[in-house]
C-alpha cells in the first residue's frame, strides 16, 4: 500500500506540468500543482510513521490530501481514500475481494461528495470504469492500465457538467478532464506495483 502511494507520488511529480497544461484550457490551471504538493506531502508522511495496518495508511493519505491539494479535488481525493480505509479498517491482508469493495465504497463516496455520475467529464469516469474491471475479476495489471487509459481518453469528447470545466460548456469538449488523468496516474502506479509483487 506505501509503495502504491510513493510510486503515484513520482508519477504525479512526473507528470506536473502535463496535468497543469490539461487544466488551463478549462480549470484553474493549478491541478498539477496542487496533486503534486498533496502526493509530496503523501509521501513524506508515509516515510515518517510506522503503520500497523492498511487502514491506517489509507486514512493517513485522505487526511493529506485534504489539507494540502487545494481546490476540489482535495476533498474529492480525499473521500475516495477515507472510504476506502473504512471499509477496509481491521483487516490486517486485503484480498482481491476485499479491495475490490474498498474501491466500490470509494467510488460511491466520489459519487456522492462531487454529485457527479460518469459521462460528466470528472474523475468518476476513471473510477467507475476501474471498479467495473475490478468486478469483473481476471485483473492483471496491464489490462488496468488498458482500462484506466480508455476511460481517461473518453473524456476527451465529453462536455462537462460538473465542476469548474461547466463554465466552459461546449468549449470543455476535445479536453481530457484533468482529474481523470490524475486518476489514471493513480491507478497506473497500482498496476506497477502489481507488477512488481508478481
Amino acid at each position: 500500500m506505501i509503495e502504491w502511494f510513493n510510486k503515484a507520488n513520482e508519477k504525479i511529480q512526473e507528470n506536473k506540468a502535463y496535468l497543469t497544461s490539461l487544466d488551463q484550457p478549462i480549470g484553474d490551471g493549478d491541478h498539477g500543482i496542487n496533486m503534486a504538493r498533496g502526493f509530496q506531502e503523501v509521501a513524506g508522511k508515509l516515510s515518517e510513521n510506522d503503520y500497523t495496518d492498511i487502514s491506517a495508511i489509507l486514512k493517513e493519505v485522505a487526511m493529506t490530501l485534504l489539507a494540502k491539494v487545494g481546490g476540489a479535488s482535495g476533498p474529492l481525493y480525499g473521500t475516495v481514500f477515507l472510504k476506502m480505509s473504512m471499509t477496509l479498517k481491521g483487516r490486517d491482508v486485503v484480498d482481491g475481494t476485499a479491495f475490490t469493495k474498498g474501491l466500490e465504497d470509494a467510488l460511491a463516496g466520489v459519487k456522492q461528495r462531487g454529485k457527479a455520475e460518469t459521462g460528466e467529464k470528472t474523475l468518476v469516469d476513471v473510477w467507475q470504469a476501474v471498479v467495473e474491471y475490478f468486478q469483473a475479476g481476471n485483473i492483471t495489471a496491464d489490462g488496468l492500465v488498458e482500462v484506466a487509459a480508455r476511460a481517461k481518453e473518453r473524456t476527451k469528447d465529453m462536455v462537462a457538467t460538473k465542476g469548474r470545466a461547466a463554465y466552459f460548456k461546449e468549449k470543455s469538449k476535445g479536453h481530457i478532464d484533468p482529474g481523470s488523468a490524475s486518476s489514471y496516474l493513480v491507478f497506473e502506479a497500482l498496476a506497477d506495483v502489481m507488477k512488481e509483487k508478481h
